[in-house]
């Protein structure tokens, strides 16, 4: 992993305002999402598709941002860079989680941090789930634990955030059709700065 990019990251955002924040959140992004991560799209495409279908759907600027940033921790190492499926699980989820919660409500960062657990509950509930995922995430899926114990699904059954993870796994799985037109990222500059943290401006 190359923490280096994480902590160059973490040192830009440090001193942001909030307009410069994002800012400096969609540069690294543009800069670092044009890799394909074992699908027929970019990451950067990727990213704005899933944002543009929670728009459509009005789910509001949090879950907005979520489907824009939920795949940062891709973006924060090389995972994907010599084009194959990763054979060890890296904990994107995790790491993007992470760097988020600095900045934004858990109301953004949580869907984010279980967006993989939410693949795995559907696809243990729902028989026809991994017959509709792309090719990459049921390698993923495999190789990020697989189907879930009971136990792990009468836990995951009482997380508050079932709702808001599984909203945006659907729409992970919805991202990523190769050529479709959408806005750019400067057109969610007002969703992503509206659902910043309070706690940055509380003292």
């Amino acid at each position: 992993m190359t923490l280096s990019v994480r902590e160059a990251l973490r040192a830009r955002l440090a001193e942001a305002s909030d307009r410069q924040l994002v800012e400096e959140l969609f540069a690294f992004v543009e800069e670092r999402g044009q890799s394909h991560y074992d699908e027929d799209v970019t990451q950067v495409e990727h990213a704005l598709q899933c944002a543009e279908l929670a728009r459509q759907r009005g789910l509001g600027d949090e879950a907005v941002t979520a489907a824009l940033l939920h795949d940062v921790g891709h973006l924060l190492y090389d995972e994907h860079d010599a084009g194959d499926f990763p054979e060890r699980d890296q904990n994107h989820e995790e790491i993007g989680a992470d760097l988020l919660a600095d900045y934004f409500p858990p109301t953004v960062t949580e869907p984010i941090r279980l967006h993989v657990a939410a693949k795995r509950y559907l696809c243990t509930t729902d028989p026809d789930y991994y017959a509709q995922m792309s090719a990459a995430s049921q390698h993923s899926f495999h190789v990020q634990g697989g189907l879930l114990s009971p136990d792990e699904k009468r836990e995951w059954e009482r997380n508050p955030g079932l709702k808001r993870a599984l909203e945006l796994r659907r729409l992970d799985d919805l991202g990523k059709c190769p050529g479709k037109a959408t806005p750019k990222l400067d057109d969610f500059f007002e969703n992503v700065l509206r659902s910043l943290s309070r706690k940055r401006h509380q003292s």
